[in-house]
């Protein structure tokens, strides 16, 4: 159990390094999706900067969460991600929810086990 927070932010990374690098180079195949989602998904596409600036930001926080640096930093950045990536697959793409579920678990866990990183800015007045 000692290791349990360090292979926790480790998946985590593995994760979204993984997932960055095959999304941004599109090394796999598109999975079949629902209008709503392709169109949702299109969008992203069509700005031409957000698709790879989403995963530009996945990548190097992935391998951050990897080495075990600024891993507070980290998940903070990482957080509108990994909500946009549940949100989608619970309203667009249901089949997917579970890398959804997965990463929020991940994610609030080693969030938890660096508590002391946010005291600052979770009090109620500065």
């Amino acid at each position: 159990m000692k290791h349990l927070p360090m292979l926790a932010r480790v998946l985590l990374g593995l994760i979204f390094a993984v997932l960055g690098v095959v999304g941004l180079f599109e090394l796999g195949p598109q999975p079949e999706m629902s209008e709503e989602a392709g169109a949702f998904m299109g969008a992203i596409m069509d700005t031409g900067y957000l698709w790879p600036t989403i995963k530009v930001t996945e990548i190097v926080c992935g391998v951050l969460l990897i080495l075990g640096l600024f891993v507070p930093l980290a998940l903070v950045v990482l957080a509108p991600v990994v909500l946009n990536i549940l949100l989608f697959h619970v309203f667009l793409a249901p089949e997917g929810v579970v890398i959804g579920i997965v990463a929020v678990v991940l994610g609030l866990y080693v969030a938890h086990q660096h508590r002391e990183s946010y005291s600052g800015v979770l009090k109620r007045k500065a």
